[in-house]
């Protein structure tokens, strides 16, 4: 075992829980290693602050806030008899606070345009791997957790399931932080009503009224925070920077950038290199928002049109315009609007799909099945939210909401 310093018992205040008490040494010192630390220089909401000026908290706040919740839930099934050792509350503890290190910057931009076939989930996987190592494998219980090959599955739905803590806290911090009240959950009374019946997490059936508001609340602010329609063009816009970034850089073409940064803009990393190669891990590491914005900073003047017009779009806030609606856009519509970006920027009808972005976007506000809220009942029934419930939509459950968008320059 690696020799540990004794840390003193340490607390954060929280501005949404209030003074929030880290576990024990080995979380600390998790906490304090710098792949954890970098979170603080990732934005929990993306470029979310060009709509909503105080969502500017971080990932870093995030995870902290989960861990927390995770504390109150295992504090509140122990109280309810069920057989939760020290190791598993410090590993599912693990779990929680590590469930986001393999974040990279502006939330999903990253994974969808510079680096290829790989999500943020197994980043953090190789994150976990990597720490336990350096750890001397104090990290096994927890990562197993994570990775749902722990015996006891209820702790993996506490850490990642339609009602977890990830979600409980963001739904809580992000209204908080964005001002959107709407969003706003009652965590205390969810987390007073959990419960676990053949080692699935339920709900029991007096915290029903609560269960339903999570869900609306989830519904809300994906629509009025997450989805926005001005938090889209500019998230979308954000992964063509990067892609045409990317495209000229591998081109040949010298572009200001942070070391880390260029690593990924002038190499083609795919999921293997992530696995394989330890250069590709060490530069995600120093990889955050800092990078990219700087770098963008310095785009704005960059002598390709397109980079610049991206690039300004964001640091400036001259957002394109958007159109959202719940069908398809008509092919001709859109192709008169490529048209006429061609004739005023004069680009090629590859190079316009960078400043004429269209697609769509679908989001389940609860999907029924086996990985479903559970309701139990004083006999002792558990019954799906989406079948116990007489307030929600069954039919607007089931299946997910699709919005289609076409964004353009303004002066389009």
């Amino acid at each position: 075992m690696r020799s540990m310093e004794v840390n003193k018992r340490k607390i954060f205040n929280d501005p949404v829980y209030g003074f929030v008490t880290i576990p024990n040494e080995l979380i600390f010192d998790i906490i304090e290693h710098q792949c954890f630390q970098r979170m603080r220089r990732i934005k929990q909401l993306g470029l979310t602050h060009l709509v909503y000026p105080g969502a500017l908290h971080t990932r870093f706040q995030h995870s902290l806030g989960a861990m927390h919740l995770m504390t109150r839930g295992i504090a509140e099934l122990r109280f309810k008899g069920l057989d939760i050792s020290d190791e598993e509350f410090i590993g599912v503890s693990i779990a929680i606070l590590l469930h986001d290190i393999g974040h990279g910057p502006y939330s999903h931009a990253l994974e969808h345009s510079i680096v290829e076939n790989i999500d943020h989930e197994r980043i953090s996987q190789i994150f976990m791997n990597r720490l336990n190592e350096q750890f001397d494998g104090q990290l096994s219980m927890g990562i197993d957790i994570f990775n749902n090959t722990y015996p006891k599955k209820f702790l993996h739905k506490l850490v990642s399931g339609q009602f977890d803590m990830d979600r409980l806290d963001y739904l809580k911090r992000d209204s908080f932080f964005s001002g959107v009240s709407e969003g706003t959950v009652n965590y205390e009374r969810l987390l007073s009503m959990i419960n676990v019946v053949d080692d699935e997490l339920v709900i029991e059936a007096k915290g029903i009224y609560s269960v339903e508001k999570f869900i609306t609340a989830r519904r809300l602010m994906y629509w009025q925070v997450y989805l926005h329609k001005t938090v889209l063009v500019a998230e979308y816009t954000i992964m063509k920077v990067l892609k045409r970034a990317k495209e000229l850089r591998l081109k040949g073409d010298e572009l200001f950038a942070t070391p880390a940064f260029d690593y990924f803009l002038r190499n083609t990393i795919t999921d293997i290199d992530f696995e394989t190669n330890d250069e590709v891990i060490h530069n995600f590491s120093r990889l955050d928002d800092y990078d990219i914005s700087t770098s963008m900073k310095v785009w704005v003047n960059h002598s390709d049109l397109i980079l610049s017009t991206l690039s300004n779009s964001l640091i400036n806030r001259k957002l394109f315009k958007i159109e959202i609606q719940n069908e398809p856009f008509d092919s001709d519509i859109i192709d008169n609007i490529k048209n006429r970006a061609i004739d005023r920027f004069g680009l090629s009808e590859d190079e316009v799909n960078y400043l004429v972005i269209t697609d769509h976007t679908s989001n389940y506000t609860y999907k029924p099945g086996s990985n479903k809220i559970g309701i139990l009942h004083k006999d002792g029934n558990v019954v799906d939210i989406a079948e116990a419930s007489d307030q929600l939509n069954i039919s607007m459950l089931d299946k997910p909401t699709t919005k289609y968008f076409l964004a353009y320059p303004k002066e389009l």
